[in-house]
């Protein structure tokens, strides 16, 4: 009401009375009245600014930068955690780079992201759906694309009807690849409901599987009261078992195709979708004979519920390989000055 009336001429404000809620009686009508502004033009031209684009897969927020130019990101760790403030920047769970390709590689580009803590993961499942449909919103209008990641080629594919499906390659179940320490209890020095006493006394059996990225799978018969999630979460996150620490996934068993989970995420904390997370736990259920492997009601997998949607999983038996069907969404663009 204030910056309204400041902006008319006195006279033409009276009417308004009669409109105004008695709660803003306080409102002083008079032409001493101003709103304090803090930021002048000068001090926009002196701060570094950077465009960026939001997306989201299934709650999972991400600052997507067209840095296809560039073999490097153009933010530092520090700025892209500062960009994903929610009180005071963008916010996101995330900052992704779009990158050129290694020169002389067949990638058709490059993925970098930085965690809103400013720590760097190896990959990200929603990320990447994100950075495809970024990909393609920039024109680069393809089928797939082939893409060079810290956790190697991952490639996805646009789907006629919007969502994109993610060969997220082969699952990594060797315990110490992944990297876990716990004794492994299982084929191929694997780790499946191995015992983990963590730092506040809990035991919990732990499933560990990598997409590239470290996941502790943990399987309960009821996430709403098996669980102290904000304290079991960082507890097992920085166990000292996983050296690299750890996504971690609470998992609960719906039906023999539904599976449901909470992620606490290694870096960015609570978040509404994890997609290695979803393909980790599918892995981590069907080894432990919670779930037969199959293609689903759907024809696409398992379906695993997160906190943001659903997403769908399949490990396929002819090349070992995990695929995830999810939506990757443009939410709005802008330019942001750099705190």
């Amino acid at each position: 009401v204030c910056c309204f009336i400041e902006r008319m001429k006195i006279s033409q404000c009276i009417p308004l009375l009669g409109v105004i809620p008695a709660t803003f009686a306080w409102v002083h009508l008079t032409p001493s009245f101003r709103m304090p502004l803090k930021t002048s033009k000068s001090q926009l031209s002196e701060s570094k600014r950077v465009s960026f684009s939001k997306y989201e897969g299934l709650g999972n927020d991400f600052i997507l930068v067209d840095d296809r130019d560039k073999t490097e990101p153009s933010l530092t760790p520090e700025e892209s955690s500062n960009l994903c403030n929610r009180n005071f920047q963008v916010g996101g769970d995330g900052v992704i780079f779009a990158l050129a390709p290694p020169e002389g590689s067949d990638y058709d580009f490059k993925m970098r992201i930085y965690n809103s803590d400013g720590s760097e993961p190896e990959m990200c499942g929603n990320g990447i759906r994100c950075l495809a449909q970024f990909l393609k919103d920039l024109g680069e209008d393809a089928q797939s694309y082939r893409i060079d990641t810290l956790a190697g080629p991952i490639i996805p594919v646009m789907n006629p009807d919007g969502t994109i499906t993610v060969d997220m390659g082969p699952p990594e179940l060797i315990g110490s690849k992944v990297p876990c320490t716990l004794d492994s209890n299982f084929d191929g020095d694997s780790i499946v409901e191995q015992t983990l006493t963590d730092k506040n006394g809990k035991e919990w059996k732990v499933s560990a599987v990598s997409m590239g990225n470290p996941h502790a799978i943990i399987f309960v018969d009821d996430l709403e009261n098996d669980i102290d999630f904000e304290i079991d979460g960082p507890a097992l996150e920085a166990d000292s078992s996983f050296p690299a620490k750890t996504n971690v996934e609470f998992v609960q068993v719906m039906s023999p195709t539904h599976l449901k989970m909470k992620v606490w995420e290694r870096g960015a904390g609570p978040t509404l979708a994890c997609g290695t997370g979803a393909c980790a736990l599918t892995v981590a259920a069907i080894r432990a004979g919670k779930i037969p492997r199959s293609k689903g009601e759907e024809g696409l997998g398992t379906r695993v519920t997160l906190p943001g949607g659903d997403l769908f999983i399949e490990w396929r038996e002819e090349d070992n390989k995990i695929y995830m069907t999810g939506p990757g969404t443009f939410s709005f663009q802008g330019s942001a000055a750099l705190k």
